[in-house]
Protein backbone atom coordinates (compact mmCIF):
# COMPACT_ATOMS: atom_id res chain seq x y z
CA UNK A 1 0.00 0.00 0.00
CA UNK A 2 1.27 3.47 -0.84
CA UNK A 3 -0.22 6.76 0.33
CA UNK A 4 0.38 9.95 -1.66
CA UNK A 5 -0.62 13.37 -0.34
CA UNK A 6 -1.19 16.61 -2.17
CA UNK A 7 -2.83 19.97 -1.61
CA UNK A 8 -0.52 21.73 0.80
CA UNK A 9 0.76 25.24 0.30
CA UNK A 10 0.99 28.73 1.68
CA UNK A 11 -2.22 30.26 2.98
CA UNK A 12 -3.02 33.38 4.95
CA UNK A 13 -4.49 33.16 8.45
CA UNK A 14 -8.20 32.50 8.21
CA UNK A 15 -7.80 30.77 4.88
CA UNK A 16 -8.72 27.28 3.75
CA UNK A 17 -7.02 24.30 2.15
CA UNK A 18 -8.04 20.87 0.94
CA UNK A 19 -5.58 18.02 1.40
CA UNK A 20 -5.88 14.84 -0.63
CA UNK A 21 -4.54 11.37 0.14
CA UNK A 22 -4.62 8.84 -2.67
CA UNK A 23 -4.40 5.23 -1.55
CA UNK A 24 -2.52 2.98 -3.97
CA UNK A 25 -3.11 -0.68 -3.27
CA UNK A 26 -5.65 -2.30 -1.05
CA UNK A 27 -5.40 -1.82 2.71
CA UNK A 28 -7.44 -4.03 4.99
CA UNK A 29 -11.06 -2.97 4.78
CA UNK A 30 -11.13 -2.40 8.54
CA UNK A 31 -8.09 -0.10 8.51
CA UNK A 32 -8.77 3.56 9.24
CA UNK A 33 -6.91 6.33 7.46
CA UNK A 34 -5.78 9.27 9.54
CA UNK A 35 -4.31 12.67 8.90
CA UNK A 36 -1.52 13.67 11.23
CA UNK A 37 0.91 16.56 11.33
CA UNK A 38 4.31 17.46 12.63
CA UNK A 39 5.54 20.98 13.17
CA UNK A 40 9.27 21.72 13.42
CA UNK A 41 10.60 20.70 16.79
CA UNK A 42 7.27 19.23 17.88
CA UNK A 43 5.87 15.75 18.22
CA UNK A 44 3.53 14.16 15.74
CA UNK A 45 -0.14 14.72 16.51
CA UNK A 46 -3.08 13.20 14.76
CA UNK A 47 -5.72 15.53 13.37
CA UNK A 48 -8.55 13.42 11.98
CA UNK A 49 -9.41 9.83 11.11
CA UNK A 50 -11.95 7.97 9.05
CA UNK A 51 -13.06 4.37 8.59
CA UNK A 52 -14.35 2.86 5.35
CA UNK A 53 -17.89 2.95 6.74
CA UNK A 54 -17.58 6.73 6.98
CA UNK A 55 -17.25 7.09 10.74
CA UNK A 56 -15.03 10.03 11.57
CA UNK A 57 -12.90 11.10 14.50
CA UNK A 58 -11.29 14.45 15.26
CA UNK A 59 -8.57 15.53 17.62
CA UNK A 60 -9.13 18.66 19.69
CA UNK A 61 -6.39 20.54 17.82
CA UNK A 62 -8.50 21.22 14.72
CA UNK A 63 -11.96 20.07 15.76
CA UNK A 64 -14.59 22.30 14.21
CA UNK A 65 -12.12 23.59 11.64
CA UNK A 66 -11.58 20.49 9.54
CA UNK A 67 -13.66 17.82 7.85
CA UNK A 68 -12.40 14.43 6.74
CA UNK A 69 -14.14 12.44 4.04
CA UNK A 70 -13.51 9.33 1.97
CA UNK A 71 -14.28 8.41 -1.60
CA UNK A 72 -14.10 4.60 -1.63
CA UNK A 73 -14.51 4.44 -5.40
CA UNK A 74 -11.50 6.67 -6.01
CA UNK A 75 -9.57 5.39 -2.97
CA UNK A 76 -9.07 8.96 -1.81
CA UNK A 77 -9.29 10.54 1.62
CA UNK A 78 -9.78 14.30 1.78
CA UNK A 79 -9.35 16.74 4.61
CA UNK A 80 -10.85 20.20 4.26
CA UNK A 81 -9.37 22.73 6.64
CA UNK A 82 -10.70 26.21 7.29
CA UNK A 83 -9.99 29.18 9.51
CA UNK A 84 -6.34 28.18 9.48
CA UNK A 85 -4.01 29.64 12.07
CA UNK A 86 -0.23 30.11 12.08
CA UNK A 87 0.03 27.33 14.66
CA UNK A 88 -1.42 24.93 12.08
CA UNK A 89 1.82 25.23 10.12
CA UNK A 90 3.26 21.72 9.79
CA UNK A 91 3.92 18.83 7.47
CA UNK A 92 0.64 16.96 7.11
CA UNK A 93 0.62 13.30 6.18
CA UNK A 94 -1.88 10.53 5.87
CA UNK A 95 -1.24 7.17 7.42
CA UNK A 96 -2.64 3.79 8.40
CA UNK A 97 -2.23 3.74 12.18
CA UNK A 98 -0.99 0.56 13.81
CA UNK A 99 -3.20 0.99 16.84
CA UNK A 100 -6.75 2.16 17.38
CA UNK A 101 -5.38 4.79 19.77
CA UNK A 102 -4.45 7.39 17.17
CA UNK A 103 -2.32 9.24 19.74
CA UNK A 104 0.30 6.52 19.36
CA UNK A 105 2.49 7.64 16.44
CA UNK A 106 3.12 4.19 14.97
CA UNK A 107 2.03 3.49 11.45
CA UNK A 108 1.81 0.47 9.20
CA UNK A 109 2.06 2.86 6.26
CA UNK A 110 2.42 6.61 5.87
CA UNK A 111 2.88 9.07 3.04
CA UNK A 112 5.74 11.52 2.53
CA UNK A 113 3.62 14.45 3.63
CA UNK A 114 2.69 17.84 2.28
CA UNK A 115 3.77 21.18 3.75
CA UNK A 116 1.09 23.55 5.03
CA UNK A 117 2.28 27.04 5.93
CA UNK A 118 -0.10 29.57 7.43
CA UNK A 119 1.39 33.04 7.31
CA UNK A 120 0.57 36.55 6.26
Amino acid sequence: VQLVESGGGLVQPGGSLRLSCVIHGTPYSSSPIIWARQAPGKEIEWVSGIYRDGSTYYNHNMKGRCTISINNTQNTVLMDMNNLKPEDTAVYFCAIPRYTDFDVPRYDCRGQGTQVTVSS
